[in-house]
């Protein structure tokens, strides 16, 4: 089971987030040393105890600047049985578009409260090829068909394609996919599209999966699982990844990492919260924009 430690400050991700302070740093240290816990230990030993004292790096912020427009709509669809909200994040018409998969928890307009509009005003601002970014609702499903009645894969798929073409915009070139939306954003890519993952919500085991509750059973996982079937990426495929290194992903994240040949791994101190998502957002849109404009 993943626990998390602090309190909860957005509700899009769905996690907790830890607040730091400088006599949190100090005191924590000073605990360190009393708990006879010092350089010899390994990162991945340490990183419960880091956490627990919020010892996880600084939060990221939403940039101040005026948000690209945003657009929600609402569409039926067949693969999920249901209606499902799309939001469209547009600096301009004619833009590349990059699919963003959010994590367990959160939905659509989650993204908006993350600060996706903001930070994709912030990259133009910055000189990266602006695009757009469309998230849709696809539950809490690690993006796989739970039931054979809710399929959101099936409808990224097969009915994205058309609901973007009734608003003039392409299909996908990009995606970029958060903790769950990450194990989902692997899945999906099915060609060379530049992919970013932040805290990519991968299992080396089915043991480490079977808790969530959110595969049929240990084959439907297996069959999805990215670190499966890394060698079914395709070649010259372009993969950023992202993790916290107090994050209880990360070991699983590195070994995604130097399995798919990452162009870009960073694994700098944080936890598994809105504020690191935050911090590494710009790097991670960079990678996406350039990466288009290529």
């Amino acid at each position: 089971m993943l626990v998390f430690v602090g309190r909860n400050r957005g509700r899009a991700p769905g996690v907790n987030q830890v607040v730091v302070t400088r006599r949190t740093a100090l005191l924590g240290a000073g605990a360190l040393a009393a708990l006879g816990i010092g350089a010899g230990v390994g990162v991945a030993e340490l990183a419960p105890v880091r956490r627990a004292l919020g010892l996880v790096g600084p939060d990221g912020a939403v940039p101040e600047v005026a948000a690209v427009p945003t657009r929600t709509d609402r569409f039926a669809s067949a693969a999920r049985g249901r209606d499902v909200t799309m939001v469209t994040m547009r600096p301009a018409p004619s833009l590349p578009v990059c699919l963003l998969l959010y994590g367990r928890h959160s939905d659509a307009r989650g993204m908006v409260e993350l600060g996706l509009p903001s930070f994709l005003a912030a990259c133009d601002r910055d000189g990266v090829l602006p695009f757009t970014v469309v998230a849709l609702d696809g539950g809490d499903s690690y993006w796989v068909a739970r039931t054979p009645a809710d399929d959101p894969r099936a409808m990224l798929r097969a009915e994205l394609p058309d609901w973007l073409a009734g608003l003039g915009l392409a299909a996908p070139r990009a995606v970029l996919g958060i903790s769950m939306g990450g194990f989902g954003a692997l899945a999906y890519v099915g060609t060379r599209m530049p992919t970013a993952v932040l805290s990519p919500a991968v299992f080396e085991d089915w043991r480490d999966a079977r808790g969530l509750d959110a595969f049929a059973d240990e084959r439907q996982w297996a069959r999805h699982e990215p670190l499966r079937h890394l060698d079914a990426l395709p070649a010259g495929h372009l993969l950023g990844v992202w993790c916290g290194r107090e994050d209880p992903f990360c070991p699983a994240a590195r070994s995604l990492a130097a399995g798919a040949r990452a162009e870009v791994a960073e694994f700098d101190h944080g936890a598994h919260t809105v504020g690191y998502w935050r911090r590494v957002l710009p790097a991670a849109l960079r990678f996406v924009g350039r990466r288009l404009d290529g």
